[in-house]
């Protein structure tokens, strides 16, 4: 009986194989795009693993193999995308069938499992969380409703800077400063004024610390760390909620248990868990807002709207201190304060973020069902990746020097988006408020451009420029107010 028992055992396994590889040998063959052959177990990461940036050697790749290209990385299937036509395919025509996010440790974990905005896979979470951003969270009413706590951005940015210019000729590390005004700004409307200047003390500076180790991280090893980070995290916005339900209980007392507006972001969210988490139907409770779920959408807006915005000024001061013709045409633009728009700020911000796009394969995208793309199949699972950074320097779509900063290519488009409207206000008072140069012997040209690729494309080197005060600083609520 052990005998047989030991055969069947080792003869299981092997049946096995023999029957997938007959049942694959059955399935019909996959149109997949063309891309490269890849190594077996390891398919393609080799590939990825040289000197240039992932987005940078995948678009190596596109040139030669197709701009749709099929790899392997590891087990799984992968698409890119990376041209407007087949980013236009993917996001657009079939966004459906490639809603849905691959699961990742950091997703699992340092979204609570998969309980926030960014990480969040395709089903009824997903859809309850798409509707409060775009009816709770970031409507225009909601926008406008902290017009009042983003009225001081103007003078704390300026204060930021001159506190980290003093003495003649210093230069300033632009980055550092840039964070710590996002971060108050983004704090002060997302958890309240008390909390905005909270990087100054011991528990802001832990915070600081695990969203510079957060966006340090790659995708390729996510889970390096994350339940350190994640307890960081989680301590921080604990003491905030904890905060907000006490005054929360406070203020519903003193008006006998009615109505109260919210003060910030987190107010609404635990208002939202309250009432059920945007009306969730009881056929779907897995749609309900919970704690969990608040804490979540709380870090991601954090953590999004403090790093992204300021790398994103980062290299827009780096371009202009690279061109200085186009900081001159920008300041001059500026000192003309009865303008209703000023279009040529607006262009070098799209300019820079199209460029420099923080995020350069956007969200990585995962097929939830098999698709036909542009003619070839698509796997169900495949994770489906949108190279911005391709698209956006493609000389099809971006005639006339595409890996050249030319804001005037934007002056003809439209006006900017809120979130771009926060960067334009930032970054017209810093051009307005100082008189910008590099450091001595620094030329123009001598002004690394080169990438640091994590969570974020953020600059390899600090940008280091000297800061002079010049105009007065630009107020977002003022009546004198320029419309960016």
């Amino acid at each position: 009986m052990e005998l047989t028992a030991t055969i069947s055992m080792a003869v299981a396994p092997v049946v096995s194989f023999v029957v997938v590889w007959l049942l694959r040998r059955r399935q019909k063959p996959l149109n997949l795009p063309p891309g490269p052959r890849g190594w077996p177990v390891f398919g393609s990461i080799n590939l990825l693993a040289g000197p240039l940036p992932p987005h940078r050697a995948l678009a190596a790749l596109a040139a030669g193999h197709g701009l749709l290209m099929h790899l392997r990385l590891g087990s799984f299937h992968a698409v890119v995308a990376s041209s407007a036509e087949t980013a236009r395919l993917v996001l657009k025509t079939d966004d459906l069938a490639f809603a849905d996010r691959p699961p990742s440790a950091m997703g699992a974990t340092m979204s609570y499992g998969y309980k926030g905005i960014v990480q969040t896979p395709y089903g009824a979470y997903w859809r309850m969380a798409r509707k409060l951003c775009a009816t709770e969270l970031f409507s225009v009413r909601r926008v406008e409703s902290f017009e009042r706590a983003r009225g001081g951005d103007a003078r704390v940015g300026r204060g930021l800077f001159e506190s980290g210019s003093a003495g003649a000729g210093a230069g300033v590390e632009a980055k550092e400063r840039l964070l710590n005004l996002t971060m108050r700004n983004i704090l002060r409307m997302a958890v309240g004024e008390k909390w905005s200047g909270c990087h100054g003390s011991e528990e802001g500076l832990a915070f600081r610390r695990a969203l510079d180790e957060a966006f340090a991280v790659t995708g390729a090893v996510d889970n390096v760390g994350e339940w350190r980070v994640h307890e960081l995290f989680d301590r921080f916005v604990e003491q905030i909620l904890d905060e907000h339900e006490g005054d929360r209980r406070r203020r519903s007392a003193s008006v006998g248990g009615g109505e109260f507006p919210a003060r910030d972001l987190v107010d609404v969210l635990l208002q939202l868990s309250e009432e059920g988490g945007g009306e969730a139907e009881e056929s779907e409770p897995e749609a309900r807002l919970t704690r969990d779920g608040v804490k979540a959408f709380v870090q991601d807006i954090i953590v999004a709207g403090t790093y992204t915005a300021a790398v994103t000024m980062e290299w827009a001061m780096a371009e202009l201190l690279r061109r200085p013709d186009a900081m001159a045409h920008a300041a001059a633009e500026l000192d003309r304060r009865d303008l209703p728009a000023l279009p040529y700020l607006d262009a070098v911000l799209k300019e820079t973020m199209r460029l420099h796009p923080v995020a350069p394969f956007l969200l990585p995208h995962r097929a939830r069902e098999d698709a036909v793309v542009g003619g070839y199949d698509v796997p169900a699972g495949a994770r489906v990746l949108v190279n911005a950074w391709a698209v956006a320097r493609d000389p099809a779509s971006w005639p006339g020097e595409s890996n050249a900063f030319r804001p005037e290519r934007f002056l003809a488009g439209g006006g900017a988006a809120e979130g771009v409207d926060e960067m334009a206000a930032t970054l017209a008072n810093l051009v307005h408020g100082f008189t910008w140069r590099l450091p001595d012997g620094v030329a123009p040209k001598d002004v690394s451009m080169e990438e640091c690729f994590g969570l974020t494309a953020s600059r390899k080197v600090p940008l280091v420029a000297v800061a002079e005060a010049a105009g007065a600083p630009i107020s977002p609520c003022s009546d004198k107010n320029i419309k960016i």
